[in-house]
């Protein structure tokens, strides 16, 4: 028969072993990197960190200069447009402070 502290041991090893594999087969959290895409074509896409929280997707599109600002909705699972603007927009805003 086994004793006490025999048993004690066995099923604190066992549970160590399950912890052990289910902490290698876990799935690893998704991060979002912080990268700027630009190629060739028209359009350049930038991931920065919302004001509210969460992720923002700021695309913008050369010819026109006009940019976007994209953010995940968790609930419906989509993406949602924020604002749509010309970039010259920020900038007046930017030189007009600047001239007071």
């Amino acid at each position: 028969m086994l004793d006490k502290k025999t048993f004690t041991i066995g099923v604190l090893t066992l549970s160590a072993v399950i912890l052990a594999v289910a902490n290698i087969l876990a799935p690893s959290p998704v991060t979002a990197s912080y990268n700027s895409v630009k190629d060739n074509s028209d359009f350049q896409m930038q991931t920065a960190t919302a004001v509210g929280g969460g992720d923002a997707l700021y695309v913008t599109e050369g010819r026109s200069g006009i940019m976007a600002v994209f953010t995940f909705d968790p609930t419906r699972k989509t993406l949602l447009l924020q604002d749509a603007q010309p970039v010259q927009n920020a900038f007046a805003k930017a030189i007009s402070n600047l001239k007071r």
